[in-house]
């Protein structure tokens, strides 16, 4: 039992510093852009009342009634975010194609948002808290934006040697953040406990009946508080549901309370301090200590996000929604730590592009939001299908409560529409941007594959067509790569066709990505012996894992198949993409699939195959 509950509190404190450090964080811009000029409003006693009771009730209902009681019963397998709730729904059984194909495209849609996402919350965060120098004096803003440029560029640097050693020390500092957090708050609300009374939702109504349009406009402000609540389903997987509540129960919700209240405090009596609340909540002695330690927040809030677009790009592409991309593991004990090139130095690309385009964390906090909450709704249209279909739940059960979470979250997106002129095009540019490339993969690939199946041969024609006695068999094994376990490989006849030889030892092997996180050790590989040297094997990998076929197939060894290496060869399909006289794709999206198809990362690497036993045979496939 001692040991159940170390290892449930070591959960729970891991999960502090990497699932929320973007929520966070999110008091050090929040309160700010609430009274700034994008919602127009001014911080009197009623304003201040009304907006900490929408903040108030938005946690509750978006972030601890939605996310923490309802989203994460949506595990898949134990996995979570919005790819994982995607492949839990469309594998449904008994579903007709058209209705997978919508589960599909909505959850690329969340995934792009996401990406979307990824972009500005480091760019607001480690912006929003180096920019605390100015409450000191006006003369540290000349050198604001060159020091976050310095923080950013230094955090993607480091990327590739993963952070591992680094990590065990992002669950101490941000439960040493929350508790500056709580204490600064508790402080104000000390000296004026008036603002306790923000915790009634009338306050909230009351402002809604006075502003009407200006609190529409002013829940795009509100959303700031929200960001990164996506982050304690999509984390899941890592740390369990119940550490995960926890922490958010008992540390982390408390801790934001206390501060928004904290700031609300400080401006009913003092308004002017509407220019930064969170650093002037702070004493004097304590304001260069507390920018360190809340760059230090923004840091780790940021990394979390970095490893995100990471799992993402894996979970992406073994789904087979986008190209191949190349994966590097830096840990070879912790599950999950990868690190992903091209998507590491294209985020920091994204990343300066905002800094140095918007230049003020207010200015960023204006495009903030469309992203978060469209990748919240989507994450709320899948979950109540999945209640209905998956958990089995009566409509007049489901109803009620995803008819309260649809309308928040509709209610959310629509006003951050009003941010679109602002600057909130651009998340939204870059999700579709993403959302057309990677809708175009997924219909690419089918094409490809609908003319690979329509080539193929039956593994039972193959077989016959080969007649393997009458061949000259050369010593050694070869291993054919297909890609679909019924049929037989293009490959193998192409080399039977050019070279007339059959290896001793023949492997058809089909790699099948599933819609699981992680296939399990005794459902990895699955050998079929057909007879005259020749054997059918899959190999099958969940998509929370990246392929090593050079490892993993040393299991044929046990089904008396040498695999020497000076006398083992792989041999994959170059496949050769062109337009064909009945196009499979429209001109644009076969053009932009060409384009993709170049980009991808060598099979052979994504793979894991060895380099010095690979055979690339080309084919021309028409789409």
């Amino acid at each position: 039992m001692g040991d159940d509950r170390k290892r449930f509190a070591g959960l729970s404190l891991a999960a502090l510093g990497v699932v929320f450090g973007d929520i966070g964080t999110s008091p050090l811009y929040t309160v700010q852009t609430c009274f700034s000029a994008f919602t127009g409003l001014q911080p009197t006693p009623d304003n201040v009342l009304g907006m900490l009771s929408l903040i108030t009730w938005a946690l509750v209902i978006v972030v601890t009634f939605k996310y923490v009681f309802i989203v994460m019963r949506a595990d898949n397998h134990g996995e979570g975010g919005v790819l994982a709730l995607m492949a839990l729904v469309a594998r449904a059984p008994a579903m007709s194609d058209r209705r997978r194909n919508a589960y599909v495209l909505l959850g690329m849609l969340g995934a792009c948002l996401f990406y979307g996402d990824c972009l500005l919350t480091p760019a607001i965060s480690v912006l929003s808290a180096v920019e605390g120098l100015n409450v000191a004096t006006p003369e540290f803003q000349p050198v604001v934006l060159p020091i976050a440029i310095v923080v950013l560029v230094g955090l993607f640097a480091v990327q590739r040697f993963g952070t591992g050693g680094i990590g065990n020390l992002f669950g101490p500092v941000m439960l040493a953040w929350f508790v500056i957090l709580f204490l600064l708050g508790a402080r104000q609300v000390a000296h004026h406990p008036e603002v306790l009374e923000a915790l009634s939702p009338l306050h909230a109504i009351d402002f809604a009946r006075r502003h009407k349009a200006g609190a529409f406009v002013a829940l795009g402000a509100v959303t700031l508080a929200l960001t990164g609540a996506e982050a304690l389903y999509a984390d899941m997987g890592h740390f369990g549901r119940n550490p995960i509540r926890a922490a958010w129960l008992v540390a982390v919700f408390p801790a934001l309370l206390a501060n928004y209240y904290g700031q609300g405090a400080l401006l009913l009596t003092d308004p002017a301090a509407v220019s930064n609340p969170f650093f002037r909540m702070a004493p004097a002695w304590a304001l260069y200590p507390l920018v360190v330690v809340a760059t230090l927040a923004t840091v780790i809030a940021s990394q979390a996000t970095i490893a995100g677009a990471f799992s993402m790009a894996q979970q992406a592409t073994l789904l087979g929604l986008s190209p191949r991309v190349r994966i590097l593991h830096t840990s070879s004990s912790e599950f999950g730590q990868i690190y992903v090139p091209a998507v590491n130095w294209l985020q920091l690309a994204g990343v300066l592009g905002i800094v140095l385009g918007f230049r003020t964390g207010p200015d960023i906090a204006s495009a903030y939001g469309i992203a978060v909450t469209g990748t919240m709704l989507v994450t709320t249209i899948l979950v109540f299908t999945l209640a209905i279909r998956g958990w089995k739940w009566s409509w007049l059960a489901a109803l009620p409560v995803f008819a309260l979470l649809l309308t928040v979250d509709g209610a959310l997106f629509a006003a951050n529409m009003t941010k679109f002129v602002q600057g909130g095009w651009v998340p939204l540019a870059i999700g579709s941007l993403l959302f057309v490339a990677m809708w175009t993969w997924y219909r690419g690939r089918h094409a490809v594959e609908r003319r690979i199946r329509e080539r193929a041969l039956p593994i039972d024609t193959l077989l016959a067509t080969i007649e393997p006695h009458r061949l000259h068999r050369t010593p050694g094994t070869a291993i054919y790569l297909t890609t679909f376990s019924d049929g037989g490989s293009g490959t193998l006849m192409q080399n039977l066709r050019h070279n007339g030889v059959l290896h001793a030892q023949v492997v058809l092997l089909t790699i099948e990505s599933g819609e699981d996180p992680v296939v399990s050790p005794g459902q990895r590989l699955e050998v079929t012996d057909l007879g005259g040297g020749i054997w059918r094997a899959v190999l099958r990998y969940g998509f929370m894992e990246s392929p090593n076929v050079g490892r993993d197939i040393e299991g044929l060894a046990a089904h008396g198949i040498s695999l020497a290496p000076v006398h083992t060869s792989f041999f994959i399909g170059h496949n050769n993409i062109v337009r064909g006289p009945q196009a499979l794709l429209p001109g644009w999206q076969r053009r932009l699939f060409f384009a993709l198809g170049r980009l991808a990362a060598s099979p052979s690497d994504f793979l894991g195959l060895p380099a010095d036993q690979t055979v690339e045979l080309g084919s021309r496939i028409e789409v």
